[in-house]
């Protein structure tokens, strides 16, 4: 593939006022997802749901790509087409979450480490064929007693390192996600150290493996106080950190920025993205957007309950969410433009 069309897809992953929607959860955890709405796991519930959210119209306004789990990417929607078909139809761009999941790092207790590498040239190759274009692999980084060390920082960024450069060579835009879990009571303070580590120690195994970065796509985790911490940071706050972590440590030259959601409510996490472009629009290399799975999907999912009566209510909620995050891309989302399209 050739280089301007790697870098033609990473720009366009994070064109003005579009964001991705994460849609990419295993077959374990889309089980996690449909049971909250009593609905069983199975392959044509599985089907029935993605179509439900692909085939929201004005999607792509909000939406330049898809992220799918290998299953997805195979699948044929309710009509009979290739949803990776149905995506490009309509301007998104269909891409594959191509890791393993995290695994128990070796003697380094709570910590984990993303597997995936193994056969991920030839994996890559299929995907391609498949008409993806673009990858995702995540990383998990714990905060607690005595973590992360060393070694699991360094373990993950040379995972993600080798994950981007096999995806390059084989013609997909990755998508590099370090994400820095909020579920323990650490401070703000401590998240933004471990943050920086995270981001820097990422970006020099980029370089040591030769991973180009226009071609490449930033998901990293917001600047946030632990869940149980006794302080919450306010938003303001969470976004001067975040954007402070991301001038210290991304290169200019990085296609964009997409956050990840983290565990957010969903308008808290709108909310955090609108602070951050809202002050600092214009004045950053890189654009910011974002890529968010259950802060877009939450409210379709219990609007559609599973039942094709309930379809265009789904696809309705699914928009709201989309086009809220659109506008914080711009600075401009606000509680009462909120309130105000949920009470049209």
């Amino acid at each position: 593939m050739a280089t301007q069309t790697l870098e033609t897809i990473a720009k366009a992953m994070v064109a003005p006022g579009r964001g991705i929607l994460a849609a990419d959860e295993s077959t374990g955890t889309i089980e996690k997802r449909l049971a909250s709405i009593k609905v069983e796991n199975t392959e044509d519930n599985r089907r029935a749901y993605r179509d439900m959210l692909f085939s929201t119209k004005g999607l792509s306004q909000h939406i330049s790509g898809v992220i799918l789990y290998d299953e997805t990417l195979r699948q044929k929607a309710v009509n009979g087409t290739l949803f990776v078909e149905a995506l490009v139809k309509i301007g998104i761009l269909p891409g594959i979450k191509v890791d393993t999941g995290a695994k128990d790092l070796a003697l380094c207790p709570k910590e984990q480490v993303t597997e995936g590498l193994d056969n991920l040239p030839k994996r890559c190759a299929e995907y391609v064929k498949l008409g993806a274009k673009f990858a995702k692999w995540r990383a998990v980084i714990n905060i607690g007693d005595g973590i992360p060390s060393t070694t699991c920082i360094a373990a993950n960024a040379h995972a993600l390192a080798r994950y981007a450069a096999i995806c390059q060579a084989a013609g997909l835009v990755p998508i590099v996600e370090p994400e820095v879990l909020m579920d323990t009571d650490h401070s703000i303070e401590r998240c933004e150290e471990v943050t920086e580590w995270t981001l820097n120690a990422v970006y020099e195994a980029l370089y040591v493996n030769r991973v180009v970065l226009e071609r490449t796509v930033l998901k990293p985790s917001m600047v946030i106080s632990g869940k149980g911490c006794p302080r919450q940071a306010p938003v303001e706050e969470v976004a001067e950190r975040t954007v402070r972590v991301l001038k210290r440590t991304v290169p200019g030259a990085v296609a964009g920025v997409v956050f990840l959601s983290g565990g957010q409510s969903d308008e808290l996490a709108t909310e955090h993205l609108n602070a951050m472009n809202k002050h600092h629009a214009g004045k950053l290399p890189w654009p910011l957007s974002f890529s968010y799975g259950r802060a877009l999907q939450a409210p379709s999912l219990k609007a559609w309950k599973g039942s094709s009566a309930n379809v265009a209510a789904g696809q309705a909620a699914l928009l709201h969410r989309s086009r809220m995050n659109s506008l914080a891309c711009a600075g401009k989302y606000s509680a009462d433009l909120e309130r105000q399209a949920l009470a049209a």
